[in-house]
């Protein structure tokens, strides 16, 4: 189902006359339908006009989505600046364009966002890249000061916190390395200290998430 909103009727039928048999049509001419009918119908696409009374811009788009995240937003409006047309990219929308596209191309902006492709003018391409350096770098540095963290265990409490991070209980961990519980809880003891974590679901989400590969860090000792 598609979802189309503007207080303009002249919108509206526009729209719809681009859209028609690629999915149930709905029209909502106010916000307050919007809210209702993002529950109720569960819209794939909204079309959605920036210009409707109350939306109040990106913030309220992100309200509208938080009531259906798998749907699709799609913001059509008049003429944008390059960097609030960016702040709705954040917020989540997939696609923009002007409010009088030609009926034919507005069939082609949806359907591609139907695929899960992106909307968005060349001309904003290098904020998408810079956007995506900047959060590659972060996670780079994460990476960088957990293999740290990591890499004060020693061999043993290394190969322990790997097993925790598997899901393995002491015992279980314990049977494999053949050693006794208490020395597994002594050595999880010291994991703990050292990475400043206070339990075993912090020490997994860790060693899942932020750690390489086993036998890609060396380890100390």
């Amino acid at each position: 189902m598609i979802l189309l909103a503007s207080s303009s009727q002249d919108n509206l039928s526009r729209w719809e006359q681009g859209i028609r048999g690629l999915a149930p049509i709905f029209c909502s001419t106010n916000l307050d339908s919007v809210r209702g009918e993002l529950v109720r119908i569960k819209p794939i696409i909204l079309l959605l006009d920036l210009d409707l009374p109350k939306l109040d811009g990106p913030n309220g788009i992100l309200g509208l989505m938080k009531l259906n995240p798998e749907t699709r937003v799609i913001i059509l409006s008049g003429t944008l600046s390059d960097e609030i047309e960016w702040s709705l990219f954040r917020t989540g929308v997939r696609g923009c364009c002007r409010g009088d596209i030609e009926p034919e191309q507005l069939q082609n902006v949806v359907q591609a966002v139907q695929q899960g492709e992106l909307w968005i003018r060349r001309t904003l391409s290098w904020h998408l890249l810079n956007e995506l350096v900047m959060i590659t770098q972060e996670k780079n540095k994460i990476k960088q000061a957990v293999g740290e963290l990591l890499a004060n265990l020693t061999r043993r409490e290394y190969e322990i916190a790997t097993l925790v991070g598997n899901g393995e209980s002491n015992k279980q961990i314990a049977r494999r390395l053949d050693i006794t519980e208490r020395t597994v809880k002594a050595h999880l003891t010291e994991v703990f200290r050292k990475l400043d974590v206070a339990d075993r679901l912090k020490l997994a989400l860790i060693v899942k998430g932020s750690m390489p590969p086993h036998g890609s860090t060396s380890v100390g000792h």
